[in-house]
């Protein structure tokens, strides 16, 4: 079956299209929603890093940007737009949010295309030691200013990482928003990214790692 892959440029949506690769889906390409104030990702990575992480998996990117008002029916206009291209499914990294899973299951019935949920009910723990031990390699982008400093940017997120995350209660995979993450190389990957300038800036109680320049390497 073709599909599409819902893509924030972070851990979930990559490893649940990686997952849905192995569980013999052909995902055609990535679709990603942009603010349409600032042109960022959800996560606040710039619109180019995601085309950057689509040239290294060789996965073509769509990115739209949204407001508020109009999201849904965007979603539903470009993934009908899609369906004409032959594709019938879309995966999501959704884990333990039930509205919002009822939300696209809503939304997919009308338009006949079918949800897939590679993540949907998985220990948040086995998920990101799945992530770390398939080969994945991401840093942290993004992170809840009340929760940890400045200093966590840019650190590998990796075993120990998240040893020490379960010793400060914080979820595993961030699933309330305390951190956030940017993938760089993993067995999606057919190049590897390399981050060669970032700043750390603070904006609405979020620390947040803001990668200016990045290019795609051979592995």
């Amino acid at each position: 079956m073709k599909v599409a892959a819902s893509w924030s440029g972070g851990k979930d949506s990559c490893f649940a299209c990686y997952k849905a690769i192995l569980d013999g889906f052909d995902v055609v390409c990535l679709l990603n929603f942009l603010s349409e104030d600032v042109g960022r990702s959800a996560h606040g990575l710039r619109a180019e890093l995601l085309s950057i992480q689509s040239q290294a998996v060789e996965i073509p990117i769509i990115q739209i940007r949204k407001t508020k008002n109009n999201y849904e029916h965007n979603f539903k206009k470009v993934i009908s737009k899609l369906k004409q291209d032959g594709i019938q499914g879309m995966v999501f990294g959704d884990i333990y949010v039930q509205e919002h899973r009822d939300w696209i299951e809503g939304v997919c019935s009308q338009i006949d295309i079918k949800p897939i949920f590679p993540l949907w009910r998985i220990k948040t723990e086995k998920i990101v030691h799945d992530f770390i031990d398939s080969g994945f390699d991401s840093v942290i982008v993004a992170i809840k200013a009340e929760i940890l400093s400045e200093d966590w940017l840019g650190k590998k997120v990796d075993n120990d990482l998240i040893e020490e995350f379960k010793k400060r209660k914080i979820d595993p995979c961030g699933e309330s928003g305390e951190y956030h993450t940017f993938v760089i190389d993993g067995p999606l990957f057919k190049k590897r990214l390399r981050i060669l300038h970032s700043d750390k800036v603070l904006k609405e109680r979020y620390w947040s790692l803001d990668i200016s320049e990045c290019d795609v390497i051979e592995k």
